[in-house]
């Protein structure tokens, strides 16, 4: 189905956007060494210099921003789960293995950022206050964002209970929308849905939001799943970020 290491989205990047991105596969992580809190060179020379950034995850709803050049010194000991970025030449990842990678940009006032988003962060808002965070910080504009939503567990497999289904009948009142096949105690969450209301009730555009429909549970030939493994027996690496000024 997907013959590349990584899955690019021209609809939401194309070229002329100077913005690059990436969702990546189980073959792209295998080849990929890229640690947690210290950037990475990933191409270039040192004038030109490219680096891809990956922090420690949380499952939590903080935003790291990189409002300055890095350097290969740098470390970053904390935990986040989104990264938020103005550099040219700075590509920001997270890593999912169901969870939903959900990457940003705003190409007109040059910001990105990259979400990781599992059934917590999701529900407790990380995508929103992300983009609220890119409007406070670069004066992101609702009216000029885009937003693709990457392969994570689709809602064909993903199977929740009780803990899980309270909070997204507590905190939506469109929660009938994400939740397919009840039965007594559990049902299956669709996280991509969820995610793409919450974009548009912060007022973007559905037509500047792009998803990539691939379940990571169903695909085992493509991506990790812990859901499907038990373990994590690896993670996929996805990324965003502004080309290196030239």
């Amino acid at each position: 189905m997907v013959n590349a290491p990584v899955i690019t989205v021209p609809a939401f990047a194309p070229a002329r956007s100077g913005v690059r991105h990436f969702f990546g596969t189980r073959r792209h992580a295998s080849a990929l060494r890229l640690g947690t809190g210290m950037p990475v060179r990933a191409t270039g020379g040192r004038a030109r210099a490219s680096w891809l950034l990956s922090v420690k995850q949380v499952h939590g709803t903080d935003a790291l921003v990189v409002d300055r050049p890095l350097a290969e010194a740098d470390r970053f000991e904390g935990g986040w789960d989104a990264l938020v970025t103005d550099q040219p030449g700075t590509m920001v990842a997270v890593r999912t293995a169901d969870c939903v990678p959900v990457l940003v940009h705003d190409a007109r006032r040059r910001v990105v950022a990259a979400i990781h988003a599992g059934w917590r962060g999701a529900v407790a808002g990380i995508v929103p206050k992300t983009l609220e965070l890119m409007r406070a910080r670069f004066n992101a504009d609702p009216d000029s964002l885009h937003v693709s939503i990457g392969p994570s567990a689709g809602v064909c497999c993903y199977e929740v209970d009780e803990p899980v289904l309270d909070q997204v009948r507590e905190r939506f009142p469109w929660w009938e929308a994400v939740l397919r096949d009840h039965r007594e105690r559990t049902a299956h969450l669709d996280l991509k849905a969820l995610i793409r209301r919450q974009v548009q009730d912060y007022g973007i555009d559905p037509e500047r939001v792009t998803s990539v429909n691939l379940c990571t549970i169903c695909h085992e030939d493509l991506f990790f799943s812990y859901r499907r493994e038990g373990k994590v027996l690896g993670t996929m690496v996805s990324a965003v970020g502004l080309a290196p000024i030239r």
